[in-house]
């Protein structure tokens, strides 16, 4: 069942992240070859320039190994894996990167320190967790969105990540993007309290009048396939058409993501949003591609 298909980098990412040219990176705890070749390829698209932070002489082995003369790019040697998210953290704060990777480090060591108030990293947004999927080169993606930050959003979150899904949406080219409220059912019952929320942020997004298609709540098959929304008879102009899904919890949104990586090989490419500089918070486990993903989509998010 497990899908063998090799990962593959979007071309719609890249093409977009192209229009922006060597943005100054810092890569957390970088000396670990799926860091360093995630860079490696995001400095051959012309994407980033590359700020390396962590234990120099790991740093240096790895780009030797994988034949990468790293000569010309800044490396912060900081041995404490857990130090090198304070570092990041304090150097785009001064403005001097305006994109945080993350290597081989525990997301959460790093979001604690790009969550400090002494850094002001923080905008007047909630920040969210972005995944754009695809499976092939030219696939339109699937944007889904929380499944890696925020556990249990409140209504209030939900509005600010879908404020944010919808900004990164329209960078992308997708001019009014279509977004799905995911419950369990596509009606409003007290036994689901997802649903409630649903269609509470549905009527809040019309007061708000945003500059997007956003109706809840639907199921997934309702929100992604037009015969099952026929069958059923679910009339909308977001069901069975949706760009975007935003989940009810991180568990929905990180199990959909990880069965699309691994039973279908789907590139994930993820970016923490909302904030002063876009934070890409890849798995350790994530292949060198979809990395290579997250450093465009954020690049994308740039503003």
């Amino acid at each position: 069942m497990l899908s063998n298909k090799e990962i593959i980098c979007p071309n719609n990412l890249l093409d977009f992240a192209h229009k922006k040219k060597c943005i100054k990176v810092a890569i957390v705890n970088s000396g670990k070859p799926l860091p360093m070749l995630s860079a490696q390829d995001a400095v051959n698209e012309n994407l980033i320039e590359p700020i390396f932070i962590g234990d120099k002489k790991e740093i240096l082995k790895c780009a030797e190994d994988i034949k990468w003369d790293i000569s010309e790019y800044e490396i912060i040697d900081e041995p404490i894996e857990n130090n090198t998210a304070k570092v990041a953290a304090k150097l785009a704060s001064e403005e001097k990167i305006k994109i945080i990777v993350k290597g081989h480090i525990h997301t959460d060591i790093l979001m604690k320190e790009v969550l400090k108030r002494e850094y002001n990293l923080l905008g007047s947004k909630r920040l969210s967790h972005i995944w754009h999927m695809s499976i092939n080169k030219v696939d339109k993606p699937l944007i889904i969105t929380d499944g890696a930050l925020n556990v249990q959003p409140n209504v209030k979150t939900k509005m600010h990540i879908l404020k944010n899904v919808v900004n990164f949406s329209k960078r992308i080219g997708i001019s009014r993007p279509k977004v799905a409220i995911l419950s369990a059912t596509e009606e409003v019952l007290e036994s689901v309290p997802s649903s409630i929320d649903a269609a509470e942020l549905t009527k809040l997004v019309e007061k708000e009048n945003l500059d997007a298609d956003v109706f809840g709540p639907l199921a997934f098959d309702n929100s992604i396939s037009k015969k099952s929304a026929a069958i059923k008879g679910i009339k909308n102009i977001v069901a069975g058409e949706a760009d975007v899904l935003l989940v009810p919890s991180v568990e929905t949104g990180n199990s959909l993501v990880k069965m699309m990586i691994y039973f279908m090989g789907a590139c994930a490419a993820g970016v923490v949003v909302g904030g002063k500089v876009p934070v890409v918070i890849t798995s350790r486990s994530d292949e060198a591609q979809a990395r290579l993903a997250s450093i465009a989509a954020a690049v994308v998010a740039l503003d």
